[in-house]
């Protein structure tokens, strides 16, 4: 009788440990963009939900971070606000770009800044430090206080490129960077005389988004093509998604995940 007690708990118990092993939670990790970030944190709160065996994790860090770990293999996929550079190809070369947003970048200064309008060549002279002071642009007789990104960011990649034409930003002690959409919005808000750039879904009461060559950002101008600071933003992977990846990267493409992107206040691609 002994025996067949013993014999039945060792079964009970292999077949718990069958039961816990096939429960076992997977995970997928995502890193990059923070201008991805809010799409990406929103969609996986709902996947969860759905998904409830697999847990999604997030951090940010820059588009240059995400490239660097999807391609090392640190992170299943690598969030970024901007296509693959040259030289990061050479080095993972077997990275795929999936697109699964658009972006404008808005130009945003204080609420209570008067100026309504710059044209691309005036924005890029702030940049450049050529135009320092808001009355040359019709404003208030203040210095321009000038916050950029980090290096490393998408947002910043992609604002020299359409904005600078690859050129500088000028790089004194005076051109505040900061590391995220967040701190740039922050700081633009706390201080009159500040100009900065932010993803369009980032924009709120405590800035206002400027006219660009008499284009107010918008999805409907990103979309129109009328808006000249836009861009994709992607989910990169080593090779062509699958497993977890695939699951997640094909979640935010369906129109429930689109709807998601719009929520956030990005635009959609379907």
């Amino acid at each position: 009788m002994k025996k067949e007690i013993i014999g039945i708990s060792i079964c009970m118990l292999f077949l718990m440990g069958c039961i816990s092993e096939g429960n076992k939670t997977q995970t997928l990790s995502l890193a990059g963009s923070t201008t991805v970030e809010p799409i990406a944190t929103r969609a996986a709160e709902v996947y969860m939900e759905k998904h409830p065996d697999i847990k999604v994790t997030i951090q940010g860090g820059g588009s240059g971070t995400g490239i660097k770990m999807v391609g090392e293999g640190t992170a299943d996929i690598g969030n970024a606000s901007r296509d693959i550079k040259p030289e990061e190809k050479d080095r993972y070369p077997d990275l795929v770009g999936t697109v699964i947003a658009y972006d404008g970048i808005a130009i945003v200064v204080h609420p209570s800044n008067s100026v309504e309008n710059l044209t691309k060549q005036q924005l890029q002279e702030i940049y450049a430090g050529k135009i320092r002071n808001w009355k040359e642009l019709g404003g208030e007789d203040m210095e321009i206080v000038v916050i950029t990104r980090a290096e490393g960011s998408g947002t910043r990649d992609t604002f020299i490129e359409l904005v600078m034409n690859k050129g500088k930003v000028e790089e004194t002690s005076s051109v505040l960077q900061k590391p995220s959409n967040g701190a740039v919005k922050a700081t633009v808000a706390g201080n009159e005389n500040a100009i900065g750039y932010i993803g369009l879904g980032y924009i709120d009461s405590s800035v206002k988004a400027i006219k660009i060559d008499g284009v107010t950002p918008s999805s409907a101008t990103v979309k129109g093509g009328t808006y000249p600071i836009s861009r994709s933003l992607y989910m990169y992977t080593k090779g062509s998604p699958s497993g977890l990846a695939k699951g997640f990267i094909d979640f935010i493409l369906s129109s429930e995940g689109q709807d998601i992107v719009e929520e956030i206040g990005f635009i959609r691609i379907d």
